[in-house]
This record gives C-alpha cells, sequence and structure tokens, in this order.
C-alpha cells in the first residue's frame, strides 16, 4: 500500500523525469522539492513505489523512472490539469477563426495542437453517420476468390476482393452472401460487429474459411464507415523523441502512417467528450511505447476525436488540457458553419 507521502513522491518523479529525461535519484527529490525529510526516507518510499511496479531503475544503481503503471496512477490520481492560459487560448481562436472552410479548419488545428504540445497531432474527419447494414453481396471472381460488397441504408457502399482460403463456386458465394444479410440485416454497424465476431462458429464446416474470412473484410469495412481519415501535424516531434523509444521509432511512425490502428483505437475510445488517455502497454503492438490524448468534437450532429501521441515520458496535464481547449473551440466553430 503507497502512502500518501509516497504518492507525492511518485508525482515528483513523473514531473522530473519528463522535464529532465534523466533518472531521479532520492537526493535530486530533496533538493527540488519541499518533503521535509530526509533522503534516506524518501529512498524508503521510493523502494515502496518500485514494489508495486510503479517505478523502475533502468540501470544498477541509478535512479528511477516511472513505469506505465505509475504514469497510469500519475494521470488518474495525481496531475492536475490546469486551464490554458489566456495567451493560448487567444491564439486557439485567432488561429482557427482564420480558416477558409472546413478542411482547412482540421489541418489548422492539427498544426495548432502540435505547436501548443510539441507531440504529433491527431484529427481525425468527423465520424459519419452510418445509418444501418442493409445488404451483404458476394461475387466468384475466381475459384477462391470473391468481390464482398456491403451496402449501408445511408447509401454508403463498401467494396473488397479478398481471397477465401478455400474453393468457393457462385452458387455458393451467392447463398453466403445471403446468409451474412440475414446476420446483419437492419443493423447498426456497432452490433452487426458483435454478429460477425461468431459467423466462422456457426457456418457449415464445408465453407468455414470462407465465411471466417469474409466476415473479418466485413468486420475492416464496417470499421471503415465512420470518420476513415486522419489529419496529421508534427510527425517531426516524434522523430526528436526516439531516444524515449527502445531501438527505433521507426514502428510507431508506420503505424500512425498506416493510420488503420488509429482509427480502430478512437473508435474505442468512444465519444463522450471526455479527455481519455492510452498509456504504453495499454496500446501494445507498434505503440506500446506511445502514449495517445485525445477527446472528442462535434460537427453537425457528427462525431470526431482530436488528440496527441508521443512517448510515455510527456507532459500529461498540459497535453490534456491543450487537447481539451481544442476539442472544445473545434466544436464551438464547426457547430456556426
Amino acid at each position: 500500500m503507497v502512502s500518501d507521502r509516497g504518492l507525492e513522491v511518485l508525482r515528483a518523479i513523473v514531473q522530473d523525469y519528463v522535464a529532465m529525461r534523466e533518472p531521479v535519484g532520492s537526493k535530486s527529490i530533496v533538493e527540488r522539492h519541499a518533503f521535509g525529510v530526509s533522503a534516506a526516507t524518501i529512498r524508503n518510499d521510493m523502494a515502496l513505489l518500485e514494489e508495486e511496479e510503479l517505478i523502475v531503475a533502468p540501470h544498477t544503481s541509478s535512479g528511477r523512472v516511472p513505469t506505465d503503471k505509475g504514469y497510469r496512477v500519475f494521470v488518474d490520481r495525481l496531475q492536475r490539469m490546469q486551464p490554458l492560459t489566456g495567451a493560448q487560448r487567444l491564439a486557439i481562436t485567432r488561429f482557427l477563426d482564420e480558416s477558409v472552410d472546413r478542411d482547412d479548419v482540421l489541418a489548422r488545428t492539427a498544426r495548432l495542437l502540435s505547436s501548443l504540445t510539441n507531440q504529433v497531432a491527431l484529427v481525425q474527419v468527423p465520424l459519419r453517420r452510418p445509418g444501418v447494414v442493409r445488404r451483404v453481396e458476394l461475387v466468384a471472381v475466381s475459384e477462391t476468390k470473391v468481390l464482398a460488397v456491403l451496402i449501408l441504408d445511408s447509401g454508403r457502399v463498401e467494396q473488397r476482393v479478398l481471397d477465401t482460403g478455400q474453393h468457393i463456386d457462385p452458387e455458393q458465394a451467392t447463398a453466403l452472401g445471403r446468409a451474412f444479410t440475414e446476420t446483419v440485416d437492419g443493423l447498426a454497424p456497432n452490433d452487426a460487429l458483435e454478429r460477425l465476431a461468431g459467423a466462422a462458429a456457426s457456418a457449415p464446416k464445408a465453407l468455414h474459411d470462407a465465411t471466417a474470412a469474409v466476415a473479418h473484410a466485413l468486420t475492416e469495412m464496417l470499421h471503415g464507415t465512420g470518420g476513415d481519415r486522419i489529419v496529421m501535424a508534427g510527425t517531426a516531434n516524434l522523430v526528436r523523441e526516439e531516444r524515449d523509444f527502445q531501438g527505433t521509432v521507426t514502428p510507431v511512425l508506420d503505424a500512425i502512417e498506416e493510420q488503420v490502428t488509429l482509427l480502430r483505437l478512437f473508435d474505442e475510445m468512444g465519444s463522450d467528450g471526455e479527455v481519455v488517455t492510452r498509456i504504453g502497454r495499454e496500446l501494445a503492438g507498434p505503440l506500446g511505447e506511445a502514449s495517445i490524448v485525445a477527446s472528442t468534437y462535434s460537427a453537425d450532429g457528427s462525431d470526431g476525436h482530436v488528440g496527441v501521441l508521443g512517448p510515455t515520458r510527456m507532459d500529461y496535464a498540459g497535453n490534456m488540457a491543450a487537447v481539451r481547449a481544442v476539442a472544445r473551440y473545434l466544436t464551438r466553430l464547426l457547430s456556426e458553419d
């Protein structure tokens, strides 16, 4: 169990490490922070924090740095999100008010947020109103390949050619399309995704591979019925922080360039207007050494996400305040259009 003073020591370690990028020792904590206790007492607090896996020693005889778990405790319990200064708010207003159209607004928002935070800024194009699924059509185009067509009542049509992994004739493709239509007809995309998750398990054994392949493709297409593009700025900021990543930052750059991973992540974060963080291993995959701070904005009844991505060693309080302020102003600006 970490004491109140132990949590304050964690706060000091996070703040000092973020500011200086150097492991933090007990002596430096005593010198920089008014705890009113000895370095030996601080070392005991740090030992308890290490037992709780909130801090770790990156090298023998070094100071300590926060773990992903430590950053999470800091964000959830210790950080204080301060409002932006009047000058910062005025800069947001002036810069975004000069936009000439919606695309310019989103591009300017990304540049502005990157400038405010020194991170990679991400602005999702507002989510489309997806409607509900109306029909799935499958057309055999070769022995193992089919054209999958997903039709929504909003008029949107998604299509993809995929390899089913097994022989499938035209009649089987048509019948499988009808079966999928019966499964998802009339459902909103999120509900359709839940139905598709179990489609392969209930498929006839002879068409198991094809059913699984089509279900996977439809899932990918349904994920794309929301905002399918992200405007980015400040990628160079990530490159400048490369030493905060083990090895190389290239996998992170590849992931954000591809955008699919980010779009899925935004979808999982929801759209309740709160500022949300995902830290390190909470992201997994190529983004497992990064953190994301994001919120939502509205435009004509549709929602999009706005946020920043950077190393786990970031100014969470400042970034959260900037994301919140920009998201709120973006909502007001786009609501006036």
